[in-house]
């Protein structure tokens, strides 16, 4: 049953031509950890083991893959400081900023959902 103050009519005319932006879309912010990694950069930079404590039930090799990943679909900087030991930063990029209206709506329908599946 569809709700009646959302018109889907637009994108089922173009759903063909979505296809492409949908499926690189999910690519670059597939599996359980990128998008709380994401949550986690965004009040500023990480160093690794923050990081991890912050996302929380990650493991190191797991953090570094989605990390690796991150950074290669420039969502991620990785910045090595002139420290000794060497310190290794991370942070949001420009490119990051645009996925905030696409964060916002996830957490938007994420809290609906749980409403909705689990009653709160």
């Amino acid at each position: 049953m569809e709700s009646p103050d959302i018109i889907l009519e637009p994108f089922v005319r173009c759903h063909k031509e979505s296809m492409r932006p949908i499926k690189d879309a999910l690519e670059a912010l597939s599996g359980k950890w990128k998008m709380p990694i994401m949550v986690a950069l965004s009040s500023g930079p990480k160093r690794f083991k923050e990081l991890s404590a912050e996302v929380g039930g990650i493991t190191d090799k797991m953090l570094s893959k989605e990390l690796k990943d991150l950074e290669m679909n420039k969502l991620v900087k990785r910045t090595v400081l002139d420290t000794f030991p060497p310190t290794v930063e991370y942070r949001w990029t420009a490119h990051s900023y645009t996925l905030g209206n696409v964060m916002c709506a996830l957490e938007e329908w994420g809290r609906l959902h749980r409403e909705t599946v689990i009653g709160r």
